[in-house]
């Protein structure tokens, strides 16, 4: 058994290697019964963000699971294999508990984190992937993030995307008051990003989504009007401000859609905030002159407001979470001792199972009760001591120093001299 993560994320991998190898929320529950299914692996959660992409399983061959991350996507090696991080044991530990807590994140210190793990832990349990040992380890990262959370300023004056998305507008905007916004998707950023523009009181706000109803809920709690994906075409023309995040794997904004809009707009500038990974909006599109267009790394540019704070805080961070690693590999350790320990009481039970029938059948015959169980006994001393003591007898005497205080050790003795 090895606990084992590897992944890339915003750190080592530019937008265009991350997006090939993000996983969609309708796709995750196949990637990872393929996983378990057809590789040495036993347990198996995938997180994937706009930021990151992480595997973490419990195998024995890691370098067979890194490989199919990039088979999976139909990619060679070489395209994904530079940009991969490897984590083994304790640093898989360590990096999911700094990862729930924050300290990972392009935004130091960001909430959202958290529950992206928790929807990969849930749907891992659904998918039939998520054994003891991931279990474990994620509840103790919910566990990790928490005290973390309320022990240290971590969190203190942490600006989101979505609010370095208003940021933005109003750096290309006299104010967003005045402007159109269109919000493209239904999911939590697209949420939380309609929240942050609608405080500013935009002139409109329209959301568009392939489900026409969840576009509805939005538009009715948020306020603003709901569109369908398959009219958007037709109405991007009349926005100033584009705000994407859908989990299409292609993007569904072309640069023919974005020049005849330009023309109807007669070239007033559009402002597009891409926040999708793989992204939403044709990279061609960035490239036009009326167009602003920027990505969710684009925006990590923006969040470093309030980052000294974060910063003073990240040193007793990592205290917290150090000392929570070594209680989790002492847990660990305990789990893989458990075979060795199921397989020794098992020789015992056998051995005492042997010698009590070998006992009854011979009080059975009318042998002495005292001198049966004396026998009883003395068997039973033997065949307990029969390995420890071949083992001393056999062993070399480089090695028969170090297996005599294990011995001490394990049967509390003493030599005496």
């Amino acid at each position: 058994m090895q606990l084992f993560a590897f992944g890339i994320n915003h750190q080592t991998a530019p937008l265009e290697v991350r997006e090939r190898v993000a996983f969609s929320a309708d796709g995750l529950p196949q990637a990872l019964r393929d996983l378990v299914d057809h590789e040495p692996v036993r347990e198996a959660a995938i997180i994937s963000t706009c930021n990151r992409t992480e595997v973490y399983c419990n195998t024995q061959e890691p370098a067979k699971a890194v490989r199919w991350l990039a088979g999976y996507h139909h990619l060679k090696a070489s395209a994904v294999e530079p940009y991969v991080y490897t984590l083994p044991r304790e640093r898989a530990v360590k990096h999911a508990f700094r990862v729930a807590s924050g300290l990972d994140s392009m935004v130091l210190g960001e909430p959202q984190i958290l529950g992206q793990i928790k929807q990969a832990v849930r749907t891992a349990e659904k998918a039939g992937t998520l054994g003891l040992v991931l279990h474990k380890l994620f509840q103790h990262s919910f566990s990790v993030a928490k005290e973390v959370r309320s022990r240290t300023e971590i969190g203190a004056s942490s600006v989101s995307m979505a609010a370095a998305a208003v940021r933005l507008a109003e750096r290309i905007f006299p104010g967003v008051g005045e402007q159109k916004v269109l919000f493209i998707g239904a999911g939590e950023m697209i949420e939380l990003s309609a929240t942050h523009f609608g405080a500013q009181h935009p002139r409109a706000m329209t959301f568009a989504n392939r489900t026409l109803e969840r576009a509805r809920e939005l538009a009715e709690r948020l306020g603003g009007q709901a569109v369908s994906l398959n009219d958007l075409a037709d109405v991007i023309a009349g926005q100033d401000i584009v705000v994407t995040s859908t989990a299409s794997p292609l993007p569904i904004i072309g640069k023919g859609m974005i020049e005849r809009a330009l023309r109807a707009r007669r070239h007033r500038p559009m402002l597009m905030i891409d926040l999708a990974v793989p992204r939403d909006v044709e990279t061609e599109v960035g490239r036009m002159d009326d167009v602003f267009l920027y990505t969710v790394d684009d925006l990590g540019k923006l969040v470093q407001e309030g980052r000294e704070t974060r910063l003073h805080s990240v040193s007793r961070a990592e205290e917290i979470i150090d000392a929570k690693v070594v209680d989790f590999m002492q847990w660990l350790a305990g789990r893989e001792m458990v075979p060795t320990i199921r397989a020794l009481r098992d020789q015992a039970e056998r051995a005492r199972r042997h010698e009590l029938e070998r006992a009854l059948r011979r009080i059975a015959k009318g042998e002495q009760p005292q001198q049966v169980l004396e026998a009883l006994s003395q068997a039973l001393t033997n065949k307990l001591l029969h390995g420890p003591t071949s083992a001393l007898h056999h062993a070399q005497e480089s090695d028969r120093e170090a297996l005599v205080r294990m011995l001490e050790r394990v049967y509390q003795i003493h030599r005496k001299e």
